[in-house]
Formats: C-alpha cells, structure tokens, sequence
C-alpha cells in the first residue's frame, strides 16, 4: 500500500498530516497490512524529523504561490507552478500510489493535478470555514471531502463531504496540569496568559506585547512563542524593557514550543491569545478560553472568518488586528481575568466545539479508499 501526502508551506497544513499520518499507522497496525509506504509531496520538507520518526519519504515538488495581491512574484511563480506540475507527474508515476491525500493550499496544486491526469483517487481535508480555491478545484474529482468547520460544508457536494474537525497530533492533544508551574518555573497563584503566533510568530502581535509587558508582568505570567525567526529581537529588547522590573521573571520567551512544552503551556495557562489558524483547533481540545487576533482581512480572509466562526461557539473573544494595541488587550485580559465564571463558560464551550477524533476518521477513509484501489 503507497500513500503520498501533500499540502504544506506552514505548520497549520503540515502537522495535521502527520496526525493523520500517525492515525494511519495505527489503523495499517490493526489490520495488518505489510509494507505500507508513506510519501509527503511539497517545495520544502518542512519538518524532516516528523517525517523522519513518521517513515515518510519526502519527494519535492516545486509550487507557485498565488497571492491575494500584486506582487512580481506572482509572475514567478508561475514557472514554479509549471516546473512543479511536470515535477509531479513524473513522481506520481513513479510511485504509483493507492491514494492521495490533500491539506490543500497552493503546494498541494501540481500533485493534485498530477493525481487527476494519472487517475489516482484523492481525499482532500480544508480547515477553513470559506474553502480555499485548490480544495474547491480540487473538490470536483476526489472521492471524499473532510472540513473543519461545519459552515464549510455547503461549499462542497453534500455525497462527498463530512465535518471531521481538524486533525489533531495525538501527542498536544491533551494539556499536561500536574507538574506543568514547576516545568516552566511559574507561580501557580499568579494568572498565566500564553502567547502563541503561529509556528512563524506574528509580529503584530509580538510588537504589541513589547509595549505592553511591562504593565503586563505587574499582573500576570508570560508564556510568549515569539517564532525561530523573531526571537533573538524579541528577547534583546524584553531584556533592556525588563532590565530594572522587579517583575522580570514572569516574562518567559520561547522561540517554539516543543510538544513537551506546549502541553505544559497549556496547562498552566488560564487565557490564550492566538491567531486564527490551525491552532483554534488544539486551543478547543484543550479547553482554554480565547483572545482571538485574526490577520487582516487585506492578508488572509481565511483567519477573520475562522475567528468569526470560532467567536459564534462563545469559546473565544476577537479583537480585530488594526484594533490590537496595548491598552486594548491589556483591558481585555484584566476583564476576562477578572471573570472567573465568564471564563468557565468559554472553556466549557471550547470544548464542546473540539473534535478530538477527526485523524481517525480521516484515516479511515484513506484506508478504505487504498485498499478498494489495491482491488483493481
């Protein structure tokens, strides 16, 4: 049995792959298949270890990002796309595979492409709630569709489609309380607020905390996932912001957080401030409320709806990003703090909305639909 994976670009298309991917393994345990062959299709590996310790073999395929904007890479990225498109075909062929499964996404373009010319069966999963324009293409020839958001549904034909929810790896499903104020030398009877921008960061949202944390650290605990990328500015500056605060300590800079550490994260915490991407999805599972900071519409429609949709659960609140300034989510975090039984409610809400099965069903659609094309 060969299975090629494909979407990526960021964490939010390429971690719930390989939460399906480990869903999978289980199943082909359970059943017994032998020699099963995983493959993950993209521009980049993204994560080698994951795919490493997941048995996956990268194959590179070149893809062009379309933007929502003009930019001369636009046009650049069309040779990308065709490079990536006869790039595709030929490792298709090559590999043969039972079934191809799509985060969606513009990576995911020239192998879907390619699976459709070679007649490979497709399973596609989009964790908008307004369906991106490679799943909705791409929604026309495969066999089943999974969507996170129950609002997404009706952007696809009603025998295809299933609300699954998002996939979700196994290992940050849950959040880790005992033991999680001693891992991350934090006094548990001060308010912990984590931090978290994506696995990139987001630099609105670090610039923001920057003027806020000293007002900030007077009050609460700092658990702040800057990104690889921002964190050496975020740290040089916390440190002289923070040289003379008696209250210095509270801040805790990560650049990433590992799994370890983001289930500890998430125990410890008593309020979430996010982006509006995949990590709605583990903030629900694991039961934590919410200050949602979409991206700018002009950037990303996807987020401000996702946001919208989330907020409508009652398991977050949003403030818009031209609205996110330091006096505005130091308010909206003394009034949230400041309300216990609000916040109870919107932990409760969070989780009724999670799915924590949805690797699972997934997988099983992909096994299904690999061993019906092994037949033939």
């Amino acid at each position: 049995m060969k299975i090629v994976f494909t979407g990526g670009g960021t964490g939010g298309h390429f971690y719930p792959i390989m939460a399906v991917a480990e869903a999978l393994d289980e199943k082909i345990r359970e059943n017994r298949i032998l020699d099963p062959q995983f493959f993950y299709l993209a521009p980049n590996e993204y994560d080698p270890r994951s795919l490493y310790d997941q048995g996956i073999q990268f194959r590179r395929v070149y893809a062009g990002k379309r933007r929502n904007y003009f930019s001369l890479m636009n046009f650049v990225d069309l040779f990308k796309t065709a490079v990536g498109i006869f790039s595709a075909i030929f490792t298709l062929y090559d590999i043969y595979p039972d079934v191809v499964f799509s985060k969606g996404g513009y990576a995911s373009f020239p192998t879907l492409l390619a699976a459709r010319l070679l007649k490979i069966p497709v399973i596609i999963h989009d964790s908008d709630t307004v369906p991106g324009r490679v799943s909705l293409w791409s929604a026309k020839f495969a066999k089943k569709i999974a969507v996170s958001w129950p609002e997404s549904a009706s952007y696809f034909p009603k025998e295809k489609v299933a609300w699954t929810g998002n996939p979700i790896r196994k290992s940050i499903m849950t959040p880790l309380k005992n033991g999680a104020h001693e891992y991350l030398k934090l006094n548990p009877e001060i308010p912990t607020i984590l931090i978290i921008g994506g696995s990139q960061g987001a630099k609105k949202i670090n610039d923001v905390i920057v003027t806020a944390i000293p007002d900030l650290v007077s009050k609460y605990q700092i658990i702040h996932q800057t990104g690889i990328a921002n964190f050496e500015e975020i740290n040089n500056l916390m440190t002289v912001i923070l040289k003379n605060n008696p209250n210095a300590g509270r801040y805790k800079p990560f650049d990433y957080l590992n799994e370890l550490a983001t289930r500890m994260s998430a125990g410890a915490s008593d309020l979430i401030i996010s982006r509006a991407g995949s990590a709605i999805f583990e903030i629900a599972c694991w039961g934590v409320p919410s200050i949602i900071v979409p991206i700018s519409r002009e950037v990303s429609r996807d987020q401000t709806n996702n946001a919208l949709a989330y907020a409508r659960t009652g398991a977050c609140t949003i403030i818009e990003e031209t609205n996110f300034t330091p006096h505005v989510i130091v308010g909206e975090i003394d009034r949230l703090i400041s309300r216990p039984e609000e916040r109870a409610k919107m932990a409760q809400n969070a989780l009724n909305f999670a799915k924590r099965d949805a690797s699972e069903k997934i997988a099983q659609a992909i096994l299904d639909i690999a061993l019906e094309h092994e037949k033939v």
